[in-house]
């Protein structure tokens, strides 16, 4: 079942590149958190992506906002891709059970195995605010998160 704008952003526990576990609602009350689905790491779309988060970080990791990328992608993938890239924001492995939060939130594109590339802003409250889902090849619209965020 796909999560929908008002609905209440399923709650998640997930390893980042440094193995700290990372759970959605620590950041209710506190920060809007964007939380992006990509199908693979070292893939030339994803790096796109999160690269142009990464060189934008700014505004989307502050006091108010947090950006969580995940993937079902490992660990280890993840740490190498964010040493190698630079990513400062956590790169969450959906490694095992594979695929369980893309499937919570309805990405899960389950014959590949692989996330589509999902988008939801969740708000303080743990709402989500925001929902876009592209297919595997079609990049995101940095500028719509910058919109959204702006009018939390």
């Amino acid at each position: 079942m796909a999560v929908e704008v008002g609905d209440e952003a399923p709650d998640f526990e997930l390893e980042d590149q440094a193995r700290n576990k990372v759970r959605l609602s620590s950041f209710r009350g506190s920060k809007n958190v964007v939380v992006v689905f990509y199908p693979l790491a070292f893939t030339g779309v994803c790096q796109g992506e999160l690269c142009a988060i990464r060189d934008s970080i700014q505004d989307f990791s502050s006091d108010d906002v947090q950006t969580l990328a995940i993937s079902v992608d490992s660990g280890p993938v993840h740490a190498k891709w964010a040493a190698e890239q630079g990513y400062s924001f956590p790169l969450l492995a959906d490694f095992w059970p594979h695929g369980e939060v893309a499937r919570a939130y309805g990405v899960l594109q389950e014959d590949i195995g692989l996330a589509l590339r999902g988008t939801f802003i969740v708000d303080k409250q743990g709402t989500v605010a925001y929902k876009v889902v592209n297919a595997i090849p079609d990049a995101r619209d940095l500028d719509e998160y910058r919109a959204v965020l702006a009018g939390l």
